[in-house]
């Protein structure tokens, strides 16, 4: 195994800001591995400018396409992209790696960078957790989709999986287009390999929780990339939990169905728990129960340290911030990222799924009390088992990425 970096290097670090996932995990890898002297580049949109403002990198504006859009194509199960954009993004990524000039390229679903980093000739590591490898042995979900809402789930399950396969080729067409316009050959039809193609890549997930097969040379457990917002503290922050269950921290994050919150405001109206609820920067509903407390951004370290359980999307981030915690996740999925993250921490008992195409205010409700009650101590155990392993991980990213970096970069040096 390579040692770790013997010197400072340029970085830059692209984030694709579909959700503000794909960004923060790009802040938070620039925060912790800037100790080490490397002069960094931080490149996203400007709609998630204020989050990257302030920080020891210099920033740069690249061009997403909208959040809306993005959400839209995942729920109805079209390509996110097509080959103009795609392609488009390629230049706008050259003009920044030919203007910076950096030994290291790190990019966030960026998957343009698959091309504009090899044609610029920079060693390329992709952020991605290890369900999205190819090595990945847990297979696939159905996500919600026309397909998943309309039929039957055992059936619409079947046909999901036997015609799969045929699905993910328009998936997969644009990239390989792109490939083949810029002379570089196809990836195939994995969406798997079509999302993380990189020289490296950088896993923020337990290796335990999320195992994968294959030679460890291809990808480096970094350990979560853990990441809140600096938000403005509401009024109400420091009301102490009087309530017989304490607080839920409820967030359906940038991904997330902001749709369902009423459902899940509802659900909780009449439970003896106070609700801290984060929009995320979509509008707050226009009521809300008397015992819940709304905001537009929460720190969501300290919110779910305050509280006995969180409620949100299933992302990686959320599920990470609930394990650090030490307490159980309710995940209410929508897209294949949702439900393929929370499949092992439901196998382990530290949380419970529901499909957004399946709810209700009854389904939430029942669902959030058998947490808190009858199965908190099983599910809260759960949860604390993983909470050590998590948070010493996240401790050491910055000397993880210094032996991935190194091992990726020493024999080209």
């Amino acid at each position: 195994m390579k040692g770790p970096l013997d010197r400072p290097l340029r970085i830059a670090l692209f984030a694709e800001a579909v959700t503000l996932a794909h960004v923060a995990r790009p802040i938070a890898l620039a925060r912790d591995i800037a100790p080490a002297g490397h002069q960094l580049l931080l490149a996203c949109d400007p709609r998630y400018a204020t989050f990257a403002a302030d920080g020891p990198w210099q920033r740069a504006n690249i061009r997403s396409i909208p959040s809306a859009q993005f959400n839209m194509a995942l729920a109805r199960g079209t390509p996110v992209y097509d080959f103009e954009t795609l392609n488009s993004y390629v230049a706008e990524d050259l003009r920044l790696i030919e203007a910076f000039k950096p030994d290291l390229v790190v990019g966030d679903f960026r998957l343009s960078l698959s091309v504009s980093a090899r044609l610029a000739g920079v060693p390329y590591m992709a952020i991605t957790n290890a369900y999205w490898t190819p090595q990945y042995q847990g297979g696939y979900a159905l996500p919600v989709i026309p397909l998943s809402r309309m039929l039957p789930l055992p059936l619409a399950a079947a046909l999901f999986h036997t015609f799969r396969p045929l699905a993910f080729i328009p998936h997969c067409r644009p990239m390989n287009r792109l490939r083949k316009h810029h002379k570089l050959p196809s990836l195939g039809n994995n969406l798997r390999r079509v999302y993380t193609d990189a020289d490296h890549l950088l896993i923020p997930d337990l290796a335990p929780l999320y195992p994968i097969s294959g030679q460890s040379h291809t990808h480096s457990y970094i350990g979560p990339l853990m990441w809140s917002p600096s938000a403005q503290i509401p009024d109400w922050w420091d009301e102490p939990a009087r309530e017989e269950l304490g607080s839920v921290y409820v967030t359906m994050g940038s991904s997330g169905n902001n749709s369902l919150l009423p459902v899940i405001l509802e659900a909780m109206k009449n439970l003896p728990v106070r609700v801290l609820a984060s929009t995320a920067g979509a509008p707050a509903p226009l009521s809300a129960p008397a015992n819940a407390r709304l905001a537009s951004y929460l720190p969501g370290d300290a919110a779910a340290l305050r509280s006995r359980l969180m409620i949100c999307n299933g992302g990686s981030l959320s599920t990470q911030q609930a394990l650090a915690a030490g307490i159980p996740t309710l995940a209410i999925a929508s897209n294949m990222d949702q439900f393929l993250n929370m499949a092992p921490i439901e196998a382990v008992g530290a949380g419970v799924t529901l499909r957004a195409d399946r709810l209700s205010v009854a389904v939430v409700r029942k669902a959030a009390e058998a947490l808190l009650r009858s199965e908190a101590a099983a599910a809260t155990a759960a949860a604390r088992k993983l909470q050590q392993p998590l948070l010493v991980a996240a401790d050491g990213v910055g000397a993880a990425f210094s032996r991935a970096a190194a091992r990726l970069l020493t024999p080209l040096s």
